[in-house]
């Protein structure tokens, strides 16, 4: 089976908000609010019609959350919170772009990790620890998925920059089964640090500062 990772950019704090607000919310959240409520349905249903059962549904993960708790006992709780954090996350967040399709991203992006250590990448720029990081500080801890998605990464902004320049000047010594992968990866990091830095400098209520990977 193949996961796609795609990608976004928001500010945190934006997302932190929701989660255990108890309805404390704006009216413009309120709105986004109604939103999520909306694609959590049909979240559900498309479930429902797979016949796949996660013991809580996303509506009641999502409601979890709003009161700031992630305490369900329920055997793929993991899965349905995953799934409804990345609801809130889409509702305050650029439109997504994607970063590509694997039949096994983890494995991959290991090995990557494995290369780009081995020609002195700084440990904490490896993509495999933020794809699969899970979440900033300050995130409530979510049970992990059921075998591992949905998943959710994150990369700060300010990092795009000095990752996408370490994978560069590696690059061209880099195994060739990974080059093309890690091409695409630097131009992506390279573009959002471009827009980041263009927005922070001339808009004033620009305030995104974090890139969030969805992995499904």
């Amino acid at each position: 089976m193949s996961h796609n990772i795609s990608y976004s950019t928001a500010d945190k704090a934006d997302v932190l908000a929701y989660l255990g607000s108890n309805g404390d919310l704006t009216a413009d959240q309120v709105r986004r609010l109604d939103g999520m409520r909306q694609k959590a349905r049909a979240y559900q249903e498309d479930l429902d019609r797979q016949d796949v059962d996660w013991g809580l549904s996303i509506p009641d993960a999502l409601d979890h959350l709003l009161a700031g708790r992630t305490d369900s006992d329920a055997e793929c709780a993991g899965n349905a919170y995953h799934g409804a954090l990345q609801l809130i996350i889409d509702h305050n967040a650029s439109d997504p772009y994607q970063l590509g399709t694997y039949s096994k991203p983890s494995t991959f992006f290991s090995l990557v990790d494995e290369e780009m250590s081995r020609l002195g990448v700084p440990a904490d720029l490896l993509p495999h620890g933020y794809l699969y990081g899970e979440l900033p500080d300050g995130f409530p801890h979510l049970p992990g998925s059921v075998d591992g998605y949905p998943a959710i990464g994150h990369l700060p902004l300010a990092r795009t920059k000095p990752a996408a320049e370490a994978y560069r000047a590696v690059l061209e010594r880099m195994n060739p089964d990974f080059r093309y992968d890690v091409q695409e990866l630097i131009e992506k990091l390279e573009f959002e640090h471009a827009e980041w830095e263009a927005a922070t400098k001339n808009v004033d209520w620009y305030t995104q500062d974090t890139l969030f990977f969805k992995l499904t």
